[in-house]
């Protein structure tokens, strides 16, 4: 088992570059599996495990898995006759359900265990159930395993009760082939959505309204192989971004989409930071004092879910009273009692953490929860005066690609070392 030492108290400084986004690659690999001629060729996509993870699932499905180099791969999925998907992978990692969406697109019928990921949560896939059997889909869930089934898919009018990013895009995944057209609503708009959507029509999918409240599918009789990049990763730069404020330091942030971070940037303007936009780039620095604020998270282009748990690392350091409203999961504040090991001074209220500001973090032994959870304390131990030490941090490795190399070439003193 590996852990990360910080010894805290170092202003980051300089620049660093965002990966692809996490949170497309783990549906557009999935998807890939629906181009039955040629071979899909996906640039930017981030070196972490869930990407790895998808990677055998897409190989033990008969797909080949070419590694052009760590951020590019080539998956033909020319020869795939398989539709179960069943192994410790797929149980392992939350965005497995998209292969049930892709897998019922192509052949009408899949075999995919129940997901897991972090345990944040409850996620039920009851709004995909909703649109796969609106497609004209039989669904069945029995021994740990979702079924599904369908002699034809046709298209459908959804509402989804709810807005869910997962089955927003399970659902025009499993849409894209379908007879007819198929009209989405109360959709989630997400960049991620949006990205995946681009990815499908670049195989010759045709969906229109990605990014806004209704999207439409015109179902297509195939799809082939494309050259596809992935999008920045929006959390990862908003990471980058607190870590910057946090440490009272000055990074620019490249490689990035800065409309995707908009309300990130506005609640740190709010708290005294100095936030300047570049065309792909955005720098964040320090120049007096930051103070508390306010945070309710909300659907895109509401403030992230993924960055509350950072936000509330560096909200624990600065003066005042601060508030953090999680209004998407009720479970995201488990990273509390950590960041109370080092000092800090919070209250959990339901889905509401109180936090009263203070300058003074202290390193402390920590434990990454789960994989944002991790990136706070990353960024409590940024801050913190003394060494902080943080295990289980196979959580971050699933969404942040090397992260001590990224904090070390920033001026961080980060080392990954092997617990004895």
């Amino acid at each position: 088992m590996e852990k990360l030492v910080i010894n805290g108290g170092k202003a980051l400084k300089g620049s660093v570059e965002i990966n692809g986004a996490k949170n497309s690659a783990v549906a557009i690999l999935p998807a890939a599996i629906m181009a039955s001629e040629g071979k899909c060729i996906i640039d930017n996509v981030p070196d972490i495990e869930d990407v790895h993870c998808l990677e055998r699932i897409l190989a033990s499905l008969g797909c080949s898995v070419n590694k052009i180099d760590n951020n590019t791969l080539e998956i033909d999925a020319s020869d795939v006759t398989r539709v179960e998907a069943c192994t410790d992978d797929v149980r392992r990692m939350r965005a497995s359900y998209y292969f049930i969406g892709a897998l019922l697109s192509r052949f009408k019928k899949a075999k995919v265990e129940l997901p897991g990921g972090c345990p944040i949560g409850v996620r039920p896939i009851d709004q995909h159930i909703k649109g796969f059997e609106a497609l004209g889909a039989k669904v069945t869930i029995e021994h740990g395993a979702v079924t599904v089934e369908a002699e034809h898919l046709h298209g459908a009018n959804i509402f989804f009760d709810v807005v869910t990013v997962g089955a927003t895009i399970n659902v025009m995944i499993a849409a894209t082939l379908a007879e007819g057209t198929t009209i989405l609503e109360n959709v989630a708009k997400e960049p991620h959505v949006v990205d995946v959507a681009n990815f499908l029509n670049s195989m010759g999918a045709d969906i229109k309204g990605a990014g806004t409240d209704v999207i439409r599918v015109k179902g297509v009789e195939k799809l082939q192989g494309c050259n596809y990049s992935v999008i920045p990763d929006q959390i990862e730069a908003g990471t980058f971004m607190i870590a910057a404020a946090a440490t009272k330091g000055d990074v620019t942030i490249k490689n990035v989409i800065p409309k995707h971070l908009e309300s990130i940037a506005a609640k740190l303007i709010e708290m005294g930071a100095i936030v300047e936009e570049g065309d792909d780039s955005i720098r964040v620095y320090v120049e007096g004092e930051l103070k508390g604020v306010n945070v309710k998270t909300a659907p895109y282009p509401g403030f992230p879910t993924d960055v509350q748990q950072p936000m509330s690392a560096l909200l624990s350091t600065v003066p005042g009273k601060s508030l953090i409203a999680e209004s998407i999961w009720e479970n995201r504040h488990k990273h509390i009692d950590e960041l109370k090991k080092m000092g800090a001074t919070i209250k959990v209220e339901g889905r509401t953490a109180i936090i009263e500001g203070n300058k003074d973090l202290v390193g402390a032994k920590v434990i990454a929860t789960d994989l944002r959870a991790g990136a706070a304390m990353v960024i409590a131990g940024l801050v913190a005066n003394g060494v902080t030490e943080i295990t289980e941090i196979e959580h971050i490795d699933r969404g942040y690609p090397h992260i001590e190399n990224k904090f070390s070439s920033l001026g961080a003193d980060i080392t990954r070392v092997v617990e004895e």
